[in-house]
């Protein structure tokens, strides 16, 4: 019998496991092995082919299904639903890409409620810095340059001006996560078309007005849907 923390450490390494099973069916996908609206192997010739249980494929295969890589068609399997460009694996650190897109749903907790303080307890010298941070990337995209860092601290600038704070201690710890999911989502972005570089613009442009406003609830649901399209925007890539 397995005692308790043996049961735990083995739940962690079985979920570690599919996360790699995870990342690699997203490499496969990305690399047209598994093509655009074609049918996946069966989970257990995926199970067969990867080396795992039916479990650890199966939970791989819900976080595929989360982040709207494939559809589930009842009684026919999974189907590949879109094909994410091959240069966002290339970004993102091997054995890393699930617990990146985890985090992002930890930010859309996170940074919409900083946003929601922000509203509520900007001060003049907050402000400011906002203002400064959204023209900052603003240039960036009439340069066409990355603006990775400029993200960085348009987004550093209003959890500042929430005047709490545990959310700037927190972006501290955590900067690095910050800045692979924001270096490859903008990366991305210098690949499509200039209008998807805009629309990502107008999301920092509603939020940052939603804050001047003092709109709590507005701010609070446009950073929310930011980072969620930040999120799903790591996959939107080559069309079939």
């Amino acid at each position: 019998m397995i005692g308790g923390s043996q049961s735990v450490a083995l739940a962690r390494s079985e979920t570690r496991f599919s996360d790699i099973i995870y990342e690699k069916i997203v490499g496969m996908i990305a690399e047209g092995r598994f093509p655009v609206n074609e049918r996946l192997p069966s989970e257990q010739n995926l199970a067969v082919l990867f080396g795992a249980s039916r479990p650890v494929v199966r939970e791989a295969l819900e976080r595929l299904r989360q982040d709207q890589l494939i559809v589930s068609r009842k009684g026919s399997g999974s189907y590949v639903r879109q094909r994410p460009d091959s240069s966002m694996l290339q970004q993102v650190p091997v054995g890393s890409l699930a617990d990146v897109q985890r985090f992002f749903e930890f930010r859309a907790g996170l940074e919409s409620a900083a946003a929601e303080l922000a509203a509520r307890n900007w001060q003049q010298a907050d402000r400011q810095l906002i203002q400064e941070a959204l023209d900052a990337l603003e240039q960036c995209l009439v340069r066409g340059d990355l603006g990775a860092e400029e993200d960085f601290l348009l987004h550093e600038a209003i959890a500042y001006a929430s005047g709490n704070q545990f959310h700037t201690i927190v972006r501290n710890w955590f900067k690095p996560h910050f800045s692979i999911g924001q270096s490859v989502t903008r990366s991305l972005s210098l690949r499509r078309t200039p209008q998807h570089l805009r629309d990502v613009q107008e999301e920092h442009r509603a939020i940052v007005e939603a804050i001047f406003n003092r709109n709590e609830k507005a701010a609070y649901d446009f950073m929310k849907t930011h980072v969620l399209n930040a999120r799903a925007r790591m996959f939107q890539g080559v069309e079939p």
